[in-house]
């Protein structure tokens, strides 16, 4: 049973399943409920689809991630960032609007999902760590100014249109001069409305006598109440008729079973869009769960929620849905509500089913205005403006990998900005990998202590060299490593003794192997012994295998204080090889 729950967590927590954990998911289900159904109609929406689908998408993989995620307050469904990706990916291969269109967004969240659950089983979630977080960082702003911009459109009641940020402006100022006032005045009082409820609504529930928590959660419900409010304007003053445009007929019932396309072409299409999708919502989603799961003490086991994800994508595909993760508000809302184990998600689940069973037929009113305005309220908060300047003072070159991100994302789309982001984060590590650092060292006066000498100052000896690697030895820094060493001999002509400190290196594959071998015969040759300082086991266990320490002219030293302490007595060394090492006292 303990093996079958780390695959099925539901077996963990259901154990302990009791009427008061019951009392608080129910609590926390009606309130995300309540905040769930505006939003999923608003990033089906921003996906290119019809309202419903976004309901659609936040029933079966509720209860999907119930069984087989691990984070007791993850709050899945339909997120701003997915949905952008979800436009973009299917309005390559099909026009908004046809059942084409639809096709390929439940074939992206079956392609998604059957990624993420093989890599969960295959225990690949380190992949995740392809995307920086000045990567990620700039990715989410981009959207965010993304989604915000192609909503604005909705707001004026014009055409608008573009897959990147000029055309979407572009298309705005041709289009503004046939702005609808009444539109206009209905998007912008919801979107004036949303953005108090998020700052003011709190404090003015407090002063009426509410208590904070509760003020808090009643906040959240702010969209629903604009939702109201606007299909109430719109039926009491014939706004439809003044050419406010209207959601519509909106299909009732439970999600119908949905089979995504199977033709080849259309997978060879979506595949990499899915692998993005699947990674973007991975790296959101485990970055929620984590931050969530520390505030509790608890855990979470990433490959398993790549399961978790990969079994709600699947679910979404098989009932008409498209690709879902788990929401940072969403899941806060859930949070702070008490929920306390998945279950939660499954009565929000039960909650949406029940509003797409008897409350569609109420949004047949609903302004498109007001889904817009949720959506720019909602992704205006990911647009972070304080990172760049940080990142700026800290680091050039994740600055430079951020602010290119943003730039591509903006100018090219969302997919080739991700591409772009992965692209330029793992040639700046290359580079950093390849020119690590490394510092000619000294001793602390009256201490065992080694520091730089640029920095500090030192006890040194003309005819002793030692020096500091910072970074283990790999292919990428090994002809860097022998530059390095004999520029420093070049320049201190005097040297005899030279100390590589390998405190920092944790690794050394064989092209490492073969740089310290040049770098032995070398000096050897200009009859300069070299020595190893504070080798770790692993490393000194595979330099065992090899005929390295046989040859070695010099000796290994188990603290550097000692290799400067003994080596400073010694002016002319005889380098020679000395076949056994373990007979000269190596370590």
């Amino acid at each position: 049973m303990a093996r079958l729950s780390r695959y099925l967590p539901i077996l963990e927590w259901g154990r302990q399943y009791d009427r008061l954990t019951l009392t608080s998911d129910l609590l926390a289900a009606i309130i995300v409920t309540i905040m769930l159904i505006p939003q999923s109609l608003a990033y089906a929406m921003l996906a290119g689809l019809p309202p419903v689908v976004g309901l659609y998408a936040s029933i079966l993989p509720l209860v999907a991630y119930a069984i087989f995620g691990t984070s007791r307050t993850l709050a899945v469904g339909p997120v701003a960032v997915v949905s952008l990706m979800t436009a973009s990916a299917a309005g390559a291969v099909a026009v908004q609007g046809t059942a084409e269109y639809l096709e390929a967004a439940i074939t992206l969240a079956m392609l998604s999902g059957v990624m993420l659950a093989v890599m969960g089983v295959l225990r690949l979630g380190f992949l995740a760590n392809l995307l920086s977080h000045p990567v990620i960082s700039g990715f989410i702003t981009a959207s965010g100014i993304l989604i915000a911009t192609s909503q604005l459109k909705h707001i004026l009641g014009i055409a608008g249109g573009g897959d990147t940020w000029p055309n979407m402006l572009l298309a705005l100022v041709q289009g503004i001069g046939d702005t609808k006032l009444s539109t206009l005045a209905i998007g912008a009082a919801a979107m004036l409305f949303l953005f108090w409820v998020r700052k003011g609504l709190k404090p003015a529930l407090m002063r009426l006598g509410l208590k904070a928590r509760a003020s808090e959660l009643a906040a959240k419900a702010g969209p629903v109440l604009a939702v109201i409010v606007t299909i109430l304007a719109v039926v009491t003053f014939s706004l439809e008729d003044r050419g406010v445009a209207i959601v519509g007929a909106v299909p009732q019932g439970l999600p119908p079973f949905a089979a995504p396309s199977f033709d080849a072409g259309l997978w060879s299409q979506l595949l990499i869009p899915a692998l993005l999708i699947s990674i973007i919502g991975f790296v959101e989603s485990v970055s929620v769960a984590q931050t969530l799961a520390a505030k509790r003490r608890q855990r979470i086991a990433p490959n398993q929620e790549l399961v978790g994800l990969g079994a709600s994508n699947i679910a979404s595909a098989l009932s008409g849905g498209y690709p879902v993760t788990g929401g940072f508000a969403r899941s806060v809302v859930n949070f702070d509500a008490g929920a306390e184990t998945p279950a939660a998600g499954a009565y929000t689940a039960i909650g949406i089913a029940l509003a797409s069973l008897f409350l569609t037929p109420l949004l047949f009113y609903l302004p498109v205005a007001t889904l817009a305005a949720t959506i720019i309220v909602a992704v205006l908060s990911l647009v972070d403006l304080k990172t760049p300047v940080k990142l700026w003072r800290y680091s050039k070159g994740d600055f430079a990998a951020h602010l290119i991100t943003i730039g591509i994302t903006l100018l090219a789309g969302v997919e080739i900005g991700v591409i772009a982001g992965v692209g330029v984060g793992l040639l700046l590590y290359l580079w950093n990998a390849s020119r690590p650092h490394a510092a000619i060292v000294g001793r602390v006066p009256e201490t065992e202590h080694f520091r730089n000498v640029e920095r500090h100052s030192v006890i040194t000896v003309p005819h002793v060299l030692s020096i500091r690697i910072d970074e283990g030895l790999s292919y990428l820094n090994a002809r860097w490593l022998e530059e390095y060493v004999l520029e420093r001999i070049a320049d201190q002509p005097e040297v005899k003794h030279v100390i590589l400190m390998c405190s920092a290196v944790n690794a050394i594959d064989s092209s490492g192997l073969e740089s310290l071998e040049a770098i032995n015969h070398r000096l050897a040759d200009g009859g300069i012994a070299l020595h190893l300082s504070e080798v770790k086991g692993p490393v000194m266990d595979r330099l065992k295998r090899g005929q390295f320490l046989p040859e070695l002219s010099g000796k290994i030293f188990l603290s550097q204080d000692r290799a400067f302490a003994t080596l400073s007595q010694i002016q002319n060394p005889a380098v020679e090889p000395v076949d056994n090492w373990e007979a000269r006292g190596l370590i």
